[in-house]
């Protein structure tokens, strides 16, 4: 198999297990009516226990210590996907529902692809980006008839996941770069890592004091170990075979995935016309894996 299918098919791995990360952190951060864990903890706790996993990690493969000048894209990599992404997504899902909160994350991707596309000095053909263009207005035309069809308006929380669209496209292209140097695994256990100085004392500060059910612990294991840790270990991986900016697209589906999940986990609803706009956006994937993107003069 080619480095570049390769890179997708990781990608894709990445992206499923990634597309259970907003229905399970609903699960675990309750409704503003009934609150369970909160937002704090669950972005922080699991970044604490993903960080003492990937200690133990780093140690069991003997991992080389980072060069000098790593460091620096390791602590942004960090910012973005240990603290941004997850703290602002948290926030932000015990105030709107896991179908709403995939559709806004859809425009990620696009996000990405600017961010790679900057970082390692690419040109994207106009077809690229056209076909990446019609993926998002497809994303936010779901959004729109959303909010028409069933009175889901554009709410404040909109903007907490606006900002984590940033934060997690600024982690996922310095990540994937970063990924071409070092081992993918490693990249995002060294941003654990690095980060439990302040990750570990927080979740141990806003930890839970009453009793939860089972099913809430389930989903902060979920976002912890998958979520936070080893979907990464794929989604680095693609980025570093199959390029940032072409691997980047894969998430068109993240949001369409996310619902499917939600509907069994939440009993949130799913109806005819959301397949028919995910087919729509997977379509626009396979047409952009066929446009140019070149290296910068």
């Amino acid at each position: 198999m080619k480095p570049e299918a390769k890179g997708l098919w990781l990608g894709a791995l990445g992206v499923m297990i990634f597309a259970l990360t907003l229905p399970m952190t609903r699960l675990a951060s309750g409704t503003a009516e009934a609150p369970q864990m909160s937002a704090v903890f669950i972005a922080l706790g699991r970044a604490a226990v993903a960080g003492l996993l990937s200690a133990a990690f780093l140690l069991a493969t003997r991992a080389p210590w980072p060069r000098r000048d790593e460091w620096r894209a390791l602590a942004i990599t960090s910012g973005g996907v240990v603290f941004g992404f997850p703290l602002l997504t948290s926030i932000a899902m015990r105030h709107v529902e896991a179908i709403h909160a995939s559709v806004i994350v859809g425009l990620l991707p696009l996000a990405t692809a600017a961010v790679g596309a900057w970082l390692h000095r690419q040109r994207p053909s106009t077809g690229f980006w056209l076909s990446a263009l019609a993926g998002s207005l497809l994303v936010a035309a779901f959004a729109l008839r959303g909010s028409s069809a069933s009175g889901i308006a554009i709410q404040p929380a909109d903007g907490l996941l606006v900002a984590a669209i940033a934060c997690g496209a600024v982690g996922y292209g310095w990540g994937g770069r970063l990924s071409q140097r070092m081992r993918a695994e490693h990249v995002i256990c060294w941003a654990l890592v690095i980060s439990l100085p302040l990750t570990l004392p927080a979740a141990l500060l806003s930890r839970p004091q009453a009793a939860l059910a089972p099913a809430v612990w389930g989903a902060f294991a979920y976002v912890a170990v998958f979520s936070m840790w080893l979907g990464f270990f794929a989604w680095y991986r693609g980025l570093a075979l199959g390029g940032t900016v072409r691997v980047s697209q894969v998430q068109l589906i993240q949001p369409f995935l996310g619902m499917l999940f939600a509907v069994p986990l939440l009993g949130e609803t799913l109806d005819a016309v959301t397949l028919c706009f995910a087919v729509a956006v997977i379509a626009t994937v396979f047409i952009g894996r066929k446009m140019p993107v070149r290296a910068a003069p």
